[in-house]
């Protein structure tokens, strides 16, 4: 590892106290979002939409945000760069294929009556597929021959005051972002991708989400029933700044590409739904009727953080969570889940949960002798091209003011550097690890 690359990533490795509620805190109202700067034609919720593959960019980033999404992160069987080459190679095959509507490559040596196709989603329009990757810290250690390729600040995130993490979601070799108009296009790709993996790859998490689309055409909700996506950038010359990597301290194969950051995080919500809606509110700092920062009128009001109500005091708190991170831009791309009720062992509060989507019983989301309990929230993902001015800058201001931290919790958490886009016949990281 260069010696620039060591003090990127030692700058990063660093660990802050009181860091929490990084993830929705980091969100604001804004998961997800429509932004411009790869601006889709026609009609985005046609499920017959394309969007290309290819570019200078990887699809899937600034992309208008799908309906459905799956996040896979695996781990390399073996620390062999030709078998990481080899399964980018089929992977971006596979995403390219599935993206345009193309019949699906058959892997070499498949015997004669043997399809990749399994029909799952034939008569099936692609749906605005995106297949994005990206490439863990582990892919830059030792075992692979890669250090002195590191991102600058690829490393492991450090640990957040308050996280609840589950080791089985988090981390991994390489992460793909499946996102789609249908379920069934984005289950199929996963279906595919899974097919090339034996002897190459093994899976270490998944996870699932999804995204209403208003009829009106407004911002999409989180599960707080707040609107998730008001302050992402949204012109190309704010995405070009917040989001793509073009610093001459980042190897030249990242030039172009972007880190992303990701978090699963546990929303309170029968906590929440018990709050006043003014209560709501203030929490945030928004109104949950129509998204408008306290004190303004509309949705994309700017926040005045001055601003003051009749009796003189902030209209926007302190601690409220728009005050907190007010002004630290990053592009959230992220998606509601709900795993619904699931049960955890017998044994009291600190059993393991016989379910992987299951956490340790909280109050009053736990019913039936504290066994019983749901799992919704926000799979948080945030693309950006500095994390200690963007990421890390947010967990610092969260770190005791954030009226949210009692409502969320945080419980899977990964970081990836993403490579920039491909030109036709190149495989994803082709300049990495050519």
């Amino acid at each position: 590892m260069s010696a620039a690359g060591r003090a990127g990533a030692d700058a990063f490795r660093i660990t802050r106290r009181g860091l929490f509620g990084a993830g929705l805190a980091t969100a604001g109202a804004a998961a997800a979002g429509v932004v411009a700067g790869r601006a889709t034609t026609g009609d985005t919720t046609s499920g017959s939409q394309l969007e290309p593959f290819h570019g200078p960019h990887q699809s899937g980033i600034v992309t208008s945000a799908q309906s459905h999404a799956m996040f896979l992160s695996v781990d390399i069987v073996r620390p062999d760069r030709e078998m990481l080459r080899e399964l980018l190679a089929g992977w971006t095959a596979i995403a390219t294929a599935l993206a345009t509507g193309a019949p699906l490559p058959e892997r070499p040596g498949t015997p004669p009556g043997f399809s990749a196709d399994t029909d799952f989603a034939t008569g099936l329009a692609p749906a605005r597929l995106t297949v994005t990757f990206g490439l863990g810290p582990s892919v830059f250690d030792e075992r692979f021959g890669l250090g002195a390729q590191r991102p600058r600040y690829l490393g492991p995130l450090p640990g957040f005051a308050g996280d609840r993490l589950n080791p089985a979601w988090c981390d991994g070799d390489v992460l793909v972002q499946i996102c789609a108009d249908d379920a069934q296009v984005v289950s199929n790709t996963f279906r595919a991708l899974r097919a090339r993996m034996p002897g190459l790859a093994r899976m270490r998490w998944t996870q699932h989400g999804f995204l209403g689309r208003p009829a009106d055409g407004s911002t999409p909700r989180n599960m707080f029933g707040h609107r998730d996506g008001t302050a992402n950038p949204h012109t190309e010359a704010e995405v070009d700044r917040t989001v793509w990597v073009r610093s001459a301290d980042e190897p030249a194969w990242f030039q172009g590409g972007s880190y992303l950051v990701f978090r699963k995080i546990r929303m309170k919500t029968a906590e929440w739904d018990l709050l006043p809606l003014p209560e709501q509110d203030r929490i945030i700092g928004r109104r949950r009727s129509d998204g408008a920062p306290l004190g303004g009128t509309t949705e994309f009001d700017p926040v005045d953080l001055e601003h003051r109500d009749k009796d003189g005091e902030f209209s926007i708190p302190a601690g409220a969570h728009v005050r907190v991170v007010h002004g630290i831009p990053m592009l959230r791309r992220g998606y509601n889940y709900d795993y619904g009720t699931l049960i955890a062992n017998a044994g009291g509060p600190g059993a393991e949960p016989q379910s992987p989507h299951t956490h340790l019983p909280g109050t009053p989301e736990h019913t039936h002798g504290g066994h019983n309990q749901l799992d919704a929230g926000l799979l948080f993902v945030a693309y950006m091209n500095d994390p200690p001015g963007q990421f890390l800058r947010a967990q610092s201001a969260l770190a005791d003011d954030d009226r949210l931290n009692p409502l969320i919790e945080h419980t899977g958490s990964a970081f990836f550097a993403v490579p920039p886009g491909t030109a036709p016949d190149e495989p994803i990281a082709a300049a990495l690890l050519r």
